[in-house]
């Protein structure tokens, strides 16, 4: 790969250790503690947290301990945009996102069948340089998978007919191929712990019920909260284009069990969609 085509780390030393082993000590350490049920039936994809791995690794190790090495060797990363209003999707235009752990590949075959979409794919460079939320989820990739290769979708647009729109074109990219389509969001933001409980207990359980339109419903009412709403409706309809029938919500905790501070917390849940099988 060309160096200057390698999207460097901008969390590095701040949302993680920049540091390659105490890095890799954490994430193993994370994940040696998750303890997530057994699925039975076939993955398809995930939903974890984005927020610095102190306050949400423990919670999005329960998603990524469903993975083991060689299981997938392609990922479909779905993330929100923070910092930059834009319309529509931006897919990368390096050839690897850098990590302490070293580079991911961006998957070009996959990012090149997805670009004929071009009313719902294009590149947002300001996006791609401030954003955090598909950063947040490699190293713990990187550890339990190895090698794969990456298509990392930004989203600016949560309306549900773009959402439906765009789960369409990846389940029509990703139907014939082994790829794990993940859902980068947090949930509610800035609340008591209590109200925030309350508040993400209804999008988890409209999440578990494989329910994305009451799940649109509930954002666009307040009644809950997720910063990555519109990655987790695209995830749920194109879960259901892709043939899975079941989701599992895994794990919800939020920051202030972390830091003793239940006055204003963010919410972190951790989720799996999958194809029960045939005998379950």
């Amino acid at each position: 790969m060309r160096a200057e085509l390698i999207r460097e780390s901008t969390i590095a030393g701040t949302w993680y250790s920049s540091d390659p082993v105490l890095l890799k000590k954490e994430v193993s350490g994370y994940l040696d503690r998750a303890a997530p049920p057994k699925l039975k039936g076939e993955l398809t994809g995930l939903l974890a947290p984005h927020a610095g791995y102190m306050y949400s690794g423990n919670v999005a190790a329960w998603s990524y301990k469903l993975l083991s090495k060689d299981m997938f060797d392609r990922v479909l990363l779905i993330a929100p945009s923070h910092r930059v209003a834009f319309t529509g999707a931006s897919i990368s235009r390096a050839e690897g996102l850098r990590t302490p752990l070293g580079v991911v590949p961006l998957d070009h075959e996959l990012i090149g069948e997805l670009r004929k979409y071009s009313c719902l794919f294009g590149y947002n460079p300001e996006a791609e340089s401030l954003e955090h939320a598909l950063e947040i989820q490699l190293p713990f990739l990187q550890v339990v998978l190895g090698r794969f290769k990456l298509t990392p979708v930004i989203v600016g647009t949560r309306e549900v007919p773009f959402c439906i729109s765009l789960s369409e074109a990846i389940a029509k990219v990703c139907g014939a191929k082994r790829v794990l389509i993940i859902a980068s969001s947090d949930l509610s933001h800035y609340h008591s712990a209590e109200e925030a409980r309350r508040l993400d207990a209804i999008g988890l359980n409209l999440i578990e019920a494989f329910d994305p339109e009451n799940l649109a419903v509930a954002v666009d009412n307040r009644e809950t909260e997720a910063c990555g709403a519109g990655p987790i409706i695209t995830l749920l309809y194109a879960g259901r284009k892709l043939g899975a029938d079941q989701c599992k919500v895994l794990y919800y905790a939020n920051s202030g069990d972390v830091t003793g501070d239940t006055s204003r917390v963010v919410g972190y849940g951790a989720a799996a969609i999958y194809r029960r099988a045939e005998d379950g």
